[in-house]
């Protein structure tokens, strides 16, 4: 089989650098383009000698149309406004679209999704194997437990993350929300400040951390009478999300369209 033809979005970024670096690695994977806004200093760099690999003859360019038409997928992890406008031109292309951008709005999301009767777009809050798992059994035990088990999420990131809370923790929330049968819309609790009151029974809570250098620690909590479950997930290198990613975009490589999440990759989709 051919190679899989690969554009990184972002490139120019920490997560891009990391998925120029998993894609030189990996058998069957090959980067034939390099993501960067139009108006980026990095612009005709080469997009391995920034990834700290030797020159690989790829520059760093604004023109995803261009550099498309000879691609078989994009790896986006960029921001919400550059990941909306890749949307309509990748599936215009009919290449793969691995989307782990995070802070996307509800209409981003309606976006996405209004084009994968025609594209194939796997999107995840998290790419991590570990976390993906970490999220099916936060879903069995949401389902197994009863409202006597109050649900809290914990995270920490980095100091120079912009969003929060993390897709990590919202793809977490959503899990436990499926085991509930409940819209974690209605029930989530993203602050609390001052004189709130007696916690109200059913509600899926978040607490954000922001310091130092930390990939990412999350913490699904179940407390109950005298008694607690916790879940954790801690990141210790960003490359767990660049191999996530690579394999979702190779799993994904010859499907049908239609929008797929990490579950669906991990044969999870059903747990």
């Amino acid at each position: 089989m051919a190679d899989m033809r690969l554009i990184v979005a972002g490139a120019g970024g920490r997560m891009g650098r990391a998925l120029v670096r998993v894609i030189a690695e990996t058998p069957g994977a090959v980067l034939v383009g390099a993501l960067e806004a139009p108006t980026s200093d990095l612009i005709g760099r080469d997009a391995g000698t920034l990834a700290g690999l030797p020159a690989n003859g790829v520059a760093l360019s604004g023109d995803l149309w261009a550099m498309s038409a000879e691609a078989d997928g994009i790896l986006d992890f960029t921001v919400p406004a550059a990941t909306i406008a890749n949307v309509a031109i990748a599936a215009e292309r009919g290449i793969v679209h691995v989307i782990g951008t995070t802070g996307l709005s509800a209409s981003d999301d309606a976006v996405i999704k209004s084009v994968t009767k025609r594209a194939i777009v796997v999107q995840s809050g998290n790419m991590s194997l570990g976390v993906n798992l970490l999220a099916a059994l936060v879903k069995q035990v949401a389902r197994a437990l009863d409202q006597d088990f109050d649900i809290e999420i914990l995270e920490m990131h980095h100091k120079a993350k912009v969003d929060a809370p993390s897709g990590t923790a919202y793809l977490l929330g959503k899990a436990a929300a499926a085991g509930r049968n409940v819209d974690l819309e209605a029930r989530s609790v993203r602050a609390r400040d001052g004189h709130t009151g007696p916690r109200t029974p059913g509600d899926i809570g978040f607490a954000t951390l922001r310091g130092g250098t930390v990939t990412g620690d999350h913490t699904v909590i179940f407390a109950g009478p005298y008694e607690r479950i916790e879940l954790s997930h801690k990141a210790e290198d960003r490359m767990i999300f660049a191999r996530g990613a690579l394999k979702a975009a190779m799993w994904a490589h010859g499907r049908s369209p239609g929008h797929y999440t990490m579950a669906d990759v991990l044969g999870l989709s059903d747990t």
